[in-house]
């Protein structure tokens, strides 16, 4: 597929504002190719209130090859969708939406959509994630002097992960916070600036994830001294730190869970769904008796766990703790059982306690399937979620060749893990199914959500990877994750080439004092490489997308703004494309900034790229021309 068609999407370019509010007046832009018609008008359709809303569009002239149209939308509700509806001379219509152009009438759940809750803070775009799972990161002097706990099976910072149960949570390596303070220096030469740390409270395992309190930091890890130290050193070199706090779940030896178990009338017996009049069987996560379910009805719940300054979210925003926001884990299970969905209420009490203690702060959800419904900008400013980027990555790049590895209950298997769904290992896609992917399970989410919705390689719930890449791929994958919209995330290791068959195998030790081996000290340079592009063009954290090119083997595609263009190809095979004249004005300006590939130009503006694949690369463009509008 190589073709010129008219083009919106929710940038700057296009869109005058990205966070109006209720009644005010957008301006919205749509770029028709110049001999794309001849049309008869060009108007947009809303839909408020669920009934339909029409606008004309005015031309406001050439620019470049391209027609440039603009019509007035009034953003009624707090999503206020809108599609362009294009009328042909010739009778035909045709209608474009987030999944691209069709011509019959399209779904209003995946219009282009304006948002008038509170914007999340303009740093969250300029952001590149580093994922640490503390107990593997890094150990301090300090963490010597830390006990082992009764639940632990100590091991050495070189010994193996072991993937079978008990050792699966119960291994303990014994990382700190100090020893992640230590290691900042690390996180400053990749040119990550956002930290993102798994649970630090206590509990009885060693991801955290079952917690026993939600009000001190795990003296295991430095207790709260720690804690601070490390957010004001992070600070300090310009990086910001998110927590993460579990909202669907507590661990069976919580102080809120032990009040209630066995405690018919404790005023935290409503915290959770108790199922019996003694209260001792309950629902819990997936049926895991250590971590019960937390029940949001329950007014109490709300208040010590979220509302107000009091509230657990609020006192770890505050100082002298300082983090710059939350990511919540299964945020997409949380208020939900059966005929029970509270996941609304949950998110926008998240929310506002989050404006009202620091608006500057960003709330981010675990959703790791289809979050469309979800992610309309009420609640979270972003989510980590798998189908929109990281399994269509794995799908497209991925080569397994069927290794032997442990599982929970320490059988063999081949068949390689691929996000816990039981379909013969990991699909087979070609590019263009991995575009398909990417589009349709974007194609509900208001671009301005998008924007923010994590875009890992991998995580601490997944295999890396680079366990399965084919040859000469992680290039590409990395690459992909810096320039596609999106926050970029770099699981802790990723940068060394650990690899990991499952979610826990994943969770290797640092390597530190490898950085010079000939294979880390090229992998940690291509992640340098990579994210200081991300962070040098900001076209590619907040300019829109359009798809250029897909086939098979390859996809190439432009992020533009009006000051600057970044060309991306990405390949795993090789790569001659021709694009069609007009389809990248400018062209000829064209500068390389990454990779080995060739763009060169015919003298009827059309464009031709080339490469040997696997291939990814990378050109600056002057930004995009507009014509100015009639005064």
């Amino acid at each position: 597929m190589s073709a010129l068609l008219p083009h919106h999407d929710g940038s700057t370019l296009y869109v005058s504002n990205l966070a109006p509010q209720l009644g005010e007046t957008v301006r919205v832009r749509l770029r028709v190719p110049e001999r794309y018609g001849p049309l008869v008008a060009v108007r947009t359709r809303s839909n408020p209130d669920h009934e339909p809303e029409w606008t004309d569009a005015a031309s406001l002239g050439v620019a470049d090859g391209w027609e440039w149209w603009e019509a007035p939308v009034t953003v009624h509700n707090p999503r206020h969708g809108y599609r362009w509806v294009l009328q042909h001379a010739d009778g035909r219509v045709e209608w474009l939406n987030q999944s691209g152009i069709h011509t019959i009438e399209t779904l209003d759940a995946e219009d282009f959509a304006l948002v008038a809750h509170p914007a999340p803070p303009a740093w969250l775009y300029d952001a590149v994630m580093y994922q640490v799972f503390p107990d593997r990161f890094a150990r301090s002097a300090q963490a010597d002097a830390h006990p082992t706990p009764g639940w632990a099976i100590a091991a050495e910072w070189t010994d193996p992960v072991d993937p079978v149960n008990p050792g699966r949570s119960q291994q303990f390596y014994g990382g700190d916070l100090d020893g992640v303070r230590e290691r900042l220096d690390h996180l400053i030469d990749l040119g990550v600036n956002l930290l993102y740390l798994t649970p630090v409270f206590p509990a009885e395992s060693n991801h955290r994830y079952n917690a026993t309190s939600f009000h001190d930091v795990d003296p295991l890890l430095g207790g709260d001294d720690a804690f601070v130290r490390l957010v004001e050193a992070a600070h300090e070199r310009g990086i910001r730190v998110i927590g993460d706090l579990t909202s669907n779940h507590s661990g069976d030896t919580h102080e809120w869970f032990l009040a209630a178990y066995g405690h018919p009338g404790a005023p935290e017996e409503e915290f959770y769904y108790f199922t019996d009049d003694g209260n001792t069987e309950y629902e819990s996560w997936l049926g895991y008796e250590s971590l019960p379910k937390f029940n949001w009805a329950s007014h109490e719940l709300r208040r010590r766990f979220i509302e107000g300054a009091g509230s657990v979210v609020a006192k770890w925003l505050e100082p002298p703790y300082s983090t710059d926001g939350w990511r919540i884990d299964v945020a997409n299970m949380t208020g939900r059982l059966g005929a029970v969905d509270l996941n609304a209420d949950v998110r926008r009490l998240l929310r506002r306690t989050m404006l009202e203690i620091n608006p500057d702060t960003i709330l981010l959800g675990e959703s790791t399937n289809d979050a469309v419904s979800d992610l309309q900008g009420d609640g979270w400013h972003g989510a980590m979620t798998y189908p929109s980027f990281t399994r269509p990555v794995w799908g497209w790049l991925s080569e397994p060749e069927g290794t032997p590895y442990l599982t929970y209950d320490g059988e063999t298997e081949t068949e390689p893990w691929f996000f816990t769904q039981p379909i013969g290992g990991i699909p087979r896609y070609t590019a263009r199914q991995f575009v398909d992917a990417v589009v349709r399970f974007t194609a509900g989410i208001p671009w301005r959500v998008r924007l923010g919705n994590m875009q890992p390689l991998d995580t601490h719930d997944t295999a890396r990877f680079a366990t399965n890449a084919a040859p000469g791929t992680i290039p590409v994958a990395v690459g992909l994750s810096m320039t596609l919209p999106g926050l970029p995330v770099v699981f802790a290791g990723d940068e060394f080439g650990l690899t990991g068959a499952d979610g826990e195998s994943s969770r290797t030790p640092m390597p530190w004092g490898t950085e010079d081996e000939p294979a880390t000290a090229e992998r940690l340079a291509l992640y340098r490489d990579l994210v200081g592009l991300r962070r040098a063009h900001p076209a590619l954290a907040t300019g829109g997308l359009r798809w250029l090119h897909v086939d098979d083997e390859t996809v190439v595609f432009v992020r533009e703004s009006a000051d600057e263009s970044v060309l991306v190809l990405a390949t795993r095979g090789d790569a001659d494309v021709e694009l069609p004249p007009g389809s990248l004005p400018r062209a000829a300006e064209g500068v390389d900034v990454f990779g080995d590939a060739m763009l060169a130009t015919a003298p009827d503006g059309a464009a031709v790229l080339s490469a040997e694949g696997p291939a990814f690369a990378v050109w600056t463009l002057p930004g995009v021309a507009i014509p100015a509008p009639a005064v």
